[in-house]
Formats: C-alpha cells, sequence, structure tokens
C-alpha cells in the first residue's frame, strides 16, 4: 500500500469521531486533506457539522464540498480537531508540525479543542522527537536575519523556507517560516519555551501537550495512540 493510501485509511478512522452538530477543526497538509475530503463526502450524505479551517487551502477544500464554515468565536470550544503531524512521538504525543507552511493557524485551533486527533502513515511515528527533520518556526518579516542570527547563536541551524519560485515562503498570515536544525529534542518542552521567547519569533512548530490521539496506519493496519 502505497504512503498516500495509509494517510487516507488513517483519515477515514478519524473521521468516525465526528458526531453530527459538532465544530470541527480542519488541519492542512496531505494528511488532513484526506480527512476534508471524506467529511465533505459525509457532510453530503448528511452529517453535518461547522468547520473551523487552519489554512486557507483548508478552507477552500471544506468550501468545495459545501462544509459550512466559521472563523473562531472567543470562548467557544472545539469538538474535535484533526490534523496531520511531520514527527509523532510515541511516548508523548509530542509533535512536529508545519513544514508545508501552514504552523500559526494550527496551533491556535488545537490550544481551543477538546481532542486533537494526529492522523499519519507509519513513516511519522518516531519513539521521541528526533532532530532529524527541522523545527518550523514562524517568524515575522522585519528584521528576520536578525531573528535568524539569534537563533543561530543558540545553536539551531536555520534555513529560510522558500516557495517553488525561490521566493521566500509566505505563511497565511504574511508571515515567513525558518527550518531549525535542532539536534537535540530531548526536552521539547523546554526548546519550545527557549524558541518562543526569542524576539521576532511569533509561533514554534513543537506541538506540546496538544495531541489526545494518534490514528498511525502501517502495514498491520490503523494503531490508534492515546496520550497518557
Amino acid at each position: 500500500m502505497s504512503l498516500d493510501l495509509r494517510k487516507r485509511e488513517a483519515a477515514a478512522e478519524a473521521i468516525k469521531l465526528v458526531e453530527p452538530g459538532m465544530l470541527v477543526g480542519l488541519g492542512s497538509g496531505t494528511t488532513a486533506e484526506h480527512a476534508i475530503r471524506l467529511l465533505g463526502e459525509q457532510y453530503r450524505a448528511g452529517l453535518k457539522f461547522i468547520g473551523v479551517p487552519t489554512s486557507m487551502a483548508s478552507a477552500g477544500l471544506a468550501r468545495s464540498y459545501g462544509i459550512p464554515l466559521i472563523d473562531l468565536p472567543a470562548g467557544t470550544p472545539i469538538d474535535l480537531t484533526i490534523d496531520g503531524a511531520d514527527e509523532i512521538a510515541e511516548a508523548d504525543l509530542c509533535l512536529i508540525k508545519g513544514l508545508g507552511g501552514a504552523l500559526l493557524w494550527e496551533k491556535i485551533v488545537a490550544t481551543m479543542s477538546q481532542r486533537m486527533v494526529i492522523v499519519a502513515d507509519g513513516t511519522k511515528l518516531q519513539p521521541r522527537l528526533s532532530g532529524r527533520i527541522p523545527v518550523p518556526v514562524e517568524i515575522v518579516e522585519f528584521g528576520w536575519e536578525s531573528t535568524a542570527a539569534r537563533l543561530s547563536h543558540m545553536g539551531y541551524q536555520t534555513i529560510l523556507k522558500r516557495d517553488s519560485a525561490g521566493r521566500p515562503y509566505r505563511t497565511d498570515g504574511g508571515n515567513l517560516i525558518l527550518h531549525c536544525r535542532i539536534n537535540d529534542l530531548s526536552d521539547p518542552a523546554a526548546t519550545e519555551r527557549a524558541l518562543s521567547m526569542t524576539v521576532g519569533v511569533v509561533e514554534t512548530g513543537l506541538f506540546i501537550g496538544l495531541a489526545t490521539t494518534a490514528l498511525v496506519a502501517s502495514a498491520g493496519g490503523v494503531r490508534r495512540i492515546d496520550a497518557g
């Protein structure tokens, strides 16, 4: 089975958790797109819910199926968010997210969610966050080179994310993304705090204590991992 089919398999399990009348966070990225498409089919078949998109791309895909969308209202919890991840720590469900470019909006939705379900193929699962992939960090454009220098002085190798035309990639919020190579992620919460306290940083791709469940598809089927 291809990785794409496994992503769809994980997404198919996740949407079974959506119930009528729910407020559902709609994640971003290739795996989350499978979930949105499957939810769109369910919506057309009669499952009524309201979506909260985490990116313009997710919003456009949801609208193509007729899913009603709202901006996140103050004080209103999201019942369930379905999203993907670039890396999942099996031990504690800490995540690295945002390599595709969506990050800040995803974290805002995640923090407002009663449950956050991560869907992924088995290649994304590691015993703990490994440092094998960079951590995306969203930064403001003004003085971005000085922000990158500050992160470099902290021991992180940084590369500015660029689009397919070679221009600096801009998030839906108009910010830039630095990919930070962090060799030591033995204490991801401490690393997240250090990054967040750096002047110029808007948000980090370290999602700590937010995921409640991971549904990971591999050759043996879809495995469910719940946060302890």
